[in-house]
């Protein structure tokens, strides 16, 4: 079995084939001869991923010559509050990108349209990672189908392959591994350092995954409504981690973001990052192919690869659309084999449909093949975040964010920092269970 089927077997599961055929509605609004404009919002856009997207747009006008597509990028760190703000003055888009995490939110805010109806009819549902749809729909709380996801995402450790065989260093396996090629790779005198943390915005994602990363606990909420973010192992964890700031990593990793981060290592100022299997389409385009290579995050103290589920990202309608045909011919075509495998080859990301998983790009890249290696692990433990909690990518954004800047500059002890996070996301559980009961 390829490591492409195995991986769909057991993210998709099996199933019959569906020969219901969806309506051809041709995007077209109750007047058949009207030509339609829909607006499209990217919620990553930037000089790797914008062209992709504006050349599957211009395939899909090729196609569906009735429908004009108006694409707006957003940067990828406003993304969120940009969404916010136009669900709060009603005025959102027809069909945009969006993150698993805010699905939730956004469902319970009344932004959103079902997409269940098209999705049952559609004759190419499944081919769509089972397992990702239904978790679309379990998150939010009147379980309906809110997003089809178009790639899915892993955690890893992007290293230079060249810095690391000239220094006779093997890539680290273990944890312990992990601190000592830092520090081992680190050499300020030629401004070379061995990491690279994400102080900045978004970096509570990943904070978050390389926690649990490291201590394999697969509850994030306990049955009694705990939050297991300030177990010991994390504060253990924390500590470590933390300290490498400014003494194997760059002094400006405490406000750095995304791009800063990725330039570090694109740049030859860091032998090591810690993002997802997505950057790929940055590094390959700055370093050549040997240069750098993808390592999965060290197993848990007992010997598990641990994984954050839900990682992916899809294309959803928003309620106010007045050509919700029109938007589902949008998101169909977007989920479409080619559509795609045309995206995730150049971003570097795993498709959800089935169709691509065999294709050749698939099963030459190192970093993909490194992702199924921790998705086919008999004992992955993939644990879920509390995407439900209306707040949830709040707590990130205004809780996380600062209150790790805020041990990186001292103020705050890595303990006293997980408790304030681990209160905020127990008050959030507790508000949602009086709102649900």
């Amino acid at each position: 079995m390829t490591s492409a089927l195995a991986i769909s077997l057991v993210l998709s599961g099996c199933s019959s084939k569906e020969t219901t055929e969806v309506k051809d509605s041709g995007g077209k609004t109750d007047s058949s001869d009207q030509k339609v404009t829909l607006t499209f919002w990217d919620e990553n856009a930037g000089p790797q991923r914008t062209p992709i997207w504006e050349e599957l747009i211009s395939r899909f006008e090729a196609k569906n010559p009735d429908i004009d597509v108006e694409y707006v990028g957003l940067p990828k760190d406003s993304a969120k509050q940009k969404l916010d703000a136009a669900i709060a003055a009603d005025d959102m888009p027809d069909v945009a990108s969006l993150q698993t995490s805010w699905l939730p939110e956004f469902s319970l805010r009344e932004a959103l349209l079902p997409l269940d109806d098209y999705y049952s009819q559609w004759n190419e549902k499944d081919k769509i990672n089972k397992s990702a749809i239904e978790f679309n729909k379990d998150i939010v709380l009147d379980n309906k189908l809110y997003g089809i996801p178009y790639t899915q995402n892993l955690d890893i450790l992007w290293y230079r392959a060249d810095w690391f065989k000239e220094a006779s260093i093997s890539p680290p396996e273990s944890w312990d591994e992990f601190f000592t090629a830092i520090k081992s790779m680190t050499d300020k005198d030629n401004n070379r350092y061995g990491f690279t943390i994400r102080g900045g915005a978004g970096g509570s994602f990943q904070l978050q995954r390389m926690l649990y990363a490291y201590s394999g606990i697969e509850d994030y909420i306990t049955e009694d409504g705990k939050s297991t973010i300030n177990d010991p192992k994390h504060v253990k964890f924390l500590e470590e981690y933390l300290s490498l700031y400014k003494e194997y990593t760059p002094k400006s990793d405490i406000t750095n973001g995304y791009k800063e981060m990725i330039a570090g290592f694109d740049t030859g100022a860091v032998a090591m990052v810690h993002h997802n299997i997505g950057s790929y389409g940055e590094h390959s385009e700055s370093l050549e192919e040997g240069q750098y290579a993808a390592l999965p995050l060290p197993k848990s103290e007992d010997g598990k690869y641990v994984a954050e589920g839900g990682n992916t990202i899809g294309i959803s309608v928003f309620k106010t659309t007045e050509n919700p045909d029109a938007a589902w011919e949008l998101v169909s075509f977007l989920n479409s084999a080619e559509s795609q495998s045309y995206w995730n080859e150049q971003v570097g990301q795993i498709p959800t449909n089935s169709d691509v998983l065999n294709e050749e790009w698939v099963q030459n890249s190192q970093h993909i093949e490194t992702a199924f290696k921790v998705y086919e692990d008999p004992n992955l433990v993939l644990y879920k975040p509390a995407f439900y909690l209306p707040d949830y990518r709040s707590i990130l954004d205004n809780v996380v964010d600062p209150g790790t800047q805020s041990v990186m500059s001292g103020k705050t002890t890595v303990q006293e920092f997980l408790d304030e996070w681990a209160k905020a996301i127990e008050d959030s559980q507790k508000k949602y269970e009086e709102h649900v009961n």
